[in-house]
């Protein structure tokens, strides 16, 4: 079996067809690679473009399929980067992994113009945690071709996890994610290069991020691929404490696939990929 994840002739890289993410045979495994001083986990590890792109290669021979490239903390009270250093943070690190490997490259912003540096540095596709409301996000998509993950987040990093509310954070995200789907269809953008994010995490308490995780499989109704990112975050420490954050990063991610999460966004790849293994090989035996 070829490592889990998406399959170079599913999405293209170097011609438009690596910017499709749907259909996905299997789970694809997203590396995270934060290039900022103050991400919540990896912070400063990774702010040299040589030891990034060292990094970003060590997730690929680990089971990344895609790597999506951060210049911009959106932790909790995380305050928010000029364009220009974000530029700064970003662009050599997708220029030096683009001309060494052909892998998917995502950037994580929401900014318009870093959009559109990285697509012009050789990035495939958006990971916005905005969604992309910002003027000008849609129109850089569709002209650039590019896959988008859209996001649902309540509020902004700087206050998010102040006192999140819902009457019903199911109903709530999903109506907010297909607005967003169709914004993106109306703007010429076709639903193959779409996927959508609940947003573990983002603008929610713990019980409304298991309620997501748990009813993960209404999201699928949506038509389009889905993305989850929980690795390390402070649900899984608030329920099982920090010492147990990669096994509750490893279960999350596995349930969340067995309701229809076809991209993982992780930070322990290797971890990821041997656990998406077993489970591909236990499900097999069933069939």
């Amino acid at each position: 079996m070829a490592l889990l994840g998406i399959q170079l002739a599913n999405i293209e890289v170097l011609s438009t067809a690596h910017r499709v993410l749907a259909p996905l045979v299997e789970p694809a495994i997203m590396g995270i690679l934060n290039v900022t001083p103050d991400s919540f986990s990896d912070g400063g590890q990774y702010v040299d473009p040589a030891e990034a792109v060292d990094h970003a290669l060590k997730m690929i021979e680990e089971g990344a399929t895609i790597i999506d490239v951060g210049g911009e903390s959106t932790r909790p009270g995380a305050a928010p980067v000029s364009e220009l250093e974000e530029l700064n943070r970003v662009i050599p690190v997708i220029k030096r992994l683009r001309s060494t490997s052909s892998i998917p490259i995502s950037i994580d912003t929401q900014k318009p113009m870093v959009m559109a540096a990285a697509a012009q540095a050789g990035a495939d596709m958006i990971n916005d945690v905005s969604a992309l409301t910002a003027p000008g996000a849609l129109q850089v998509a569709h002209e650039r071709g590019l896959a988008i993950c859209l996001m649902h987040m309540q509020g902004s990093p700087v206050h998010m996890q102040d006192e999140p509310r819902y009457e019903d954070v199911v109903r709530e995200v999903l109506d907010f994610l297909k607005a967003r789907v169709a914004a993106c269809v109306d703007a010429g953008i076709p639903r193959e290069r779409i996927c959508v994010d609940p947003g573990f995490g983002f603008g929610k308490t713990v019980a409304h991020n298991l309620k997501l995780v748990n009813d993960l499989s209404s999201f699928c109704a949506l038509g389009v691929a889905v993305l989850i990112g929980v690795s390390r975050k402070s649900t899984i420490a608030k329920t099982l404490g920090k010492q147990h954050l990669l096994t509750g990063s490893l279960v999350t991610a596995l349930m969340a696939v067995e309701r229809g999460a076809s991209v993982l966004r992780v930070h322990d790849v290797a971890e990821t990929s041997a656990a998406l293994t077993m489970w591909a090989a236990i499900r097999g035996a069933a069939l």
